[in-house]
């Protein structure tokens, strides 16, 4: 297993979970981590809610032992405000801090000229790196991407500066803002922030299968990698990663019937930790991306959208299997 090594926090692995809104919830991190992801990290908290007192905001510090290592991520565009926001993280205890200067989201990256936005002021983002790091005594990492637009191409800069400022390491998205999720990542630029700090780097973009992962690993010479929509409805992704990278093993996919087992896990503790009528509304999503691949899938996504109950759920599993024998 590689060691990470990022500030005073260590872990072993090969591949973290990324932070996705909306997805990457308390239930997807602790059946990833179950399944070998090395860390995780939170759902992006907004710092201008957590300083107005937003219930919803500091609701995503909360962090749970079954979640760690855990790192707790913040967006926002003003340093005294981060600053606070990362205090009040800190008082959850998580491994660490993690600054989002990546997400496209235009809720998140033109309306509150956070997120990926962040980018094209590399002396902000450095300013409010530098304010977070002076605040908390936590590791502080940033969530970056390539660039903007094909024109603004900074990820090796801003990674200098922030990395000057403090920072502890370093998440780069191999896509500009501009191209959202779209083809292709551009791994030459990973590998330029690679070369630029001395702080790890950890890659991240299209990483699906343990293949792509050792690609992502040879081609940028990355200190580790993160998985983000490659996890969704395929946790023991993370588990055929470490499989392969530590000696070459394969691991098959598990069998249909585990996978639905392993959904059924996962809304269950949707409905614990977020009650039923919210848990069902979002295993809707949830249940789809268990689908992909499957024959029948148009179909069984079909269905996943009209849930409202856990019976819903079992009857499209009961589908899913009949279709696949």
């Amino acid at each position: 297993m590689r060691q990470l090594k990022i500030g005073n926090f260590e872990t072993n692995g090969y591949a973290a979970l990324a932070p996705m809104a909306g997805v990457a919830d308390r239930a997807m991190r602790e059946i990833s981590l179950e399944h070998g992801a090395a860390y995780c990290i939170g759902e992006l908290a907004s710092a201008k809610g957590i300083s107005l007192g937003d219930k919803k905001s500091a609701s995503y510090l909360k962090v749970s032992d079954t979640e760690r290592p855990y790192g707790s991520q913040l967006f926002g565009c003003d340093p005294l405000i981060m600053a606070e926001a990362a205090k009040a993280a800190e008082s959850f205890e998580p491994d660490f801090i993690d600054i989002n200067m990546g997400c496209p989201a235009p809720k998140v990256a033109i309306s509150s000229g956070g997120g990926s936005a962040l980018m094209k002021d590399p002396l902000l983002a450095a300013r409010i790196v530098e304010a977070v790091v002076q605040a908390v005594k936590l590791p502080v990492t940033v969530k970056m991407r390539t660039g903007w637009d094909d024109d603004t191409i900074n990820a090796p800069l801003l990674a200098s500066l922030v990395e000057k400022a403090g920072a502890s390491a370093i998440t780069v998205h191999g896509r500009t803002r501009r191209q959202m999720y779209a083809p292709p990542v551009n791994t030459d630029i990973i590998k330029q922030v690679k070369q630029e700090v001395k702080i790890p780097v950890i890659a991240n973009g299209d990483i699906f299968t343990p293949f792509d992962a050792a690609n992502m690993y040879e081609t940028t010479g990355c200190d580790f990698v993160m998985v983000g929509r490659g996890a969704m409805g395929t946790p023991w992704i993370f588990s055929q990663i470490n499989a392969y990278l530590k000696d070459g093993t394969i691991l098959p996919e598990p069998q249909l019937e585990k996978k639905m087992l392993t959904l059924l896990d996962q809304v269950d503790r949707m409905v614990l930790y977020k009650g039923q009528r919210t848990a069902m509304m979002e295993a809707r999503k949830h249940t789809a991306y268990y689908m992909k691949g499957l024959k029948g899938a148009a179909e069984l996504r079909r269905m996943s959208g009209t849930i409202n109950s856990k019976d819903d759920i079992l009857k499209i599993i009961e589908k899913a299997i009949a279709l696949n024998k």
